[in-house]
């Protein structure tokens, strides 16, 4: 990897997609934490081609959210459930639909989250752990740690960071002028 793009190695955005940013992967983990969990099932609810479909397992497995397990040896067939990093990935799932139903459905939503136990919608939020606070884009920022390469750490410093931010919102806060 040449020393431009060395960064990229050490993005968990970038690492997380190389394992669920195709087509089908995030739909195969909300199909799995759904109850879904022979080939045939899978295929069915998503309406996937099975090359594909086998495909997208095998990497899932390879990626360690996902593990098979024979259920049947003559002919081979396997049940597909979720690994706990699997389980880790599904306030993602959460976040992804409470963000869908914000921005992309104008009729309202068609799917939520709900609590279980209580039948009641939720909304999903991102909040810190020792504070309880809501993040957003408006109080936080990405910023290296100094585990990261001196790469990584110039160009996610907090100072890089905050300085690439105001110049955002100083665009954005922009009117433009005829």
């Amino acid at each position: 990897m040449d020393r431009k793009s060395s960064w990229k190695s050490e993005c968990p955005v970038v690492q997380t997609l190389e394992r669920v940013g195709e087509r089908w992967s995030i739909l195969l983990l909300r199909e799995l934490f759904r109850g879904a969990h022979r080939f045939d099932e899978l295929q069915t609810s998503l309406g996937i081609a099975p090359n594909i479909l086998s495909t997208r397992l095998t990497r899932l497995v390879e990626a360690g959210f996902v593990e098979k397990h024979l259920y049947q040896e003559h002919p081979s067939r396997h049940t597909y459930h979720l690994t706990q990093r699997g389980e880790d990935f599904i306030p993602v799932l959460f976040v992804l639909l409470e963000f869908g139903n914000k921005h992309f459905a104008p009729g309202g939503p068609k799917v939520v989250v709900v609590n279980k136990d209580t039948a009641e919608i939720v909304e999903p939020v991102l909040v810190d752990r020792k504070t309880g606070v809501a993040i957003t884009g408006d109080g936080f920022t990405i910023a290296s740690t100094n585990l990261a390469s001196k790469q990584t750490q110039a160009k996610y410093s907090l100072q890089a960071c905050k300085a690439a931010r105001a110049g955002r919102t100083k665009v954005a806060k922009k009117t433009p002028t005829r």
